[in-house]
């Protein structure tokens, strides 16, 4: 096959999607200003409940959530990392359990764009407000 076949065959090709794609990063140690022992740490609820409101959607979401240990921004509450192969990563904070639906909004629009970069305006609020840092792909 010469070289003009192949490059119509890449163009041709839809960029794949699948659930690895994406990664939504959630702090499970945070405390969020909460200093008790008892209980799961709020960063924990808000993953748990983030696994939960991904469970309940119909469709693919188009990422995965993983719990990490400490994304090390304990002063801005429970805190998020959106990351990707070839796109930019976002750290946000001041995150609650209330918000767990604009999170999975953010992720889903962050999932479906090639570089990472939602325009500002799709973007949930808290988003707009919670950014604590962009970080450029690695090349």
């Amino acid at each position: 096959m010469d070289q003009s076949a192949l490059d119509a065959l890449r163009d041709e090709s839809p960029p794949q999607q699948s659930d690895t794609t994406t990664t939504l990063h959630v702090c499970v140690t945070c405390r969020a200003g909460d200093d008790g022992d008892t209980g799961p740490r709020p960063g924990r609820r808000l993953y748990d409940a983030l696994i939960e409101a991904q469970r309940r959607q119909q469709s693919s979401s188009g990422f995965r959530i993983v719990e990490v240990e400490c994304l090390s921004n304990c002063n801005r509450g429970c805190s998020v990392a959106l990351s990707g192969p070839g796109r930019w990563t976002y750290v946000y904070g001041d995150l609650n359990q209330n918000c767990v639906d604009d999170v999975i909004t953010g992720a889903e629009r962050y999932a479906a764009t090639a570089d990472g970069l939602v325009p500002w305006r799709e973007r949930p609020t808290i988003f707009r407000k919670g950014v604590i840092a962009r970080i450029p792909p690695s090349i």
